[in-house]
């Protein structure tokens, strides 16, 4: 019965599950990339189906028809390696990092809609309007600025506040 349980793939397997859980990660993080920053802020219930939907894929590509305790755990490892130097290069590169993770956006600039910008992110009015509300805002006659952030968040400055830029955080953002 143990024998069942600890059962492994031959070396010649363990390199194929290896290999395409190395691929399919890659694939997923370039896929998620470009599904953009709003996308991945404000998940629906579209969304997380289809993120069920996606791990049942891709676990049948990663490991096919191995079942066995070993393959599972060769692609865990794999996952978890993959993440852990994608995360060392990002902190090692800022390049790597802004390609990756990307750069907030301007969306409002002195309680104007920049409209390229809202439509270039995915952003809907009714979708910035409800990130107003959630700060308190029911028009844009005080807000001077609204940020979509790289997590997909919204930041509101009011008129009132005195902005503090720095060169790392608004390095993208150009005020009109």
């Amino acid at each position: 019965m143990l024998r069942d349980v600890l059962d492994y793939p031959s070396p010649h397997a363990a390199m194929v599950i290896a290999g395409k859980t190395a691929v399919v990660y890659v694939v997923l993080i370039a896929g998620l990339r470009l599904l953009g920053k709003r996308e991945l802020g404000q998940m629906s219930l579209a969304d997380l189906v289809l993120i069920v939907i996606l791990g049942n894929a891709v676990q049948n590509a990663m490991i096919n028809n191995d079942n066995t305790l070993g393959g599972g755990v060769i692609a865990a490892f794999v996952l978890l390696v993959m993440n852990r130097l994608l995360n060392a290069v990002m902190v090692r590169s800022p390049r790597a990092e802004r390609a990756l993770i990307g750069e907030p956006s301007l969306l409002v600039c002195d309680g104007k809609i920049i409209e390229g910008h809202v439509a270039s992110q995915g952003v809907t009015h009714d979708q910035l309007y409800a990130g107003l509300r959630e700060h308190g805002f029911d028009s844009l006659e005080g807000v001077h600025m609204v940020v979509l952030e790289v997590d997909g968040t919204m930041s509101v400055v009011p008129r009132t506040a005195q902005v503090l830029k720095t060169r790392r955080h608004y390095r993208g953002l150009r005020l009109p």
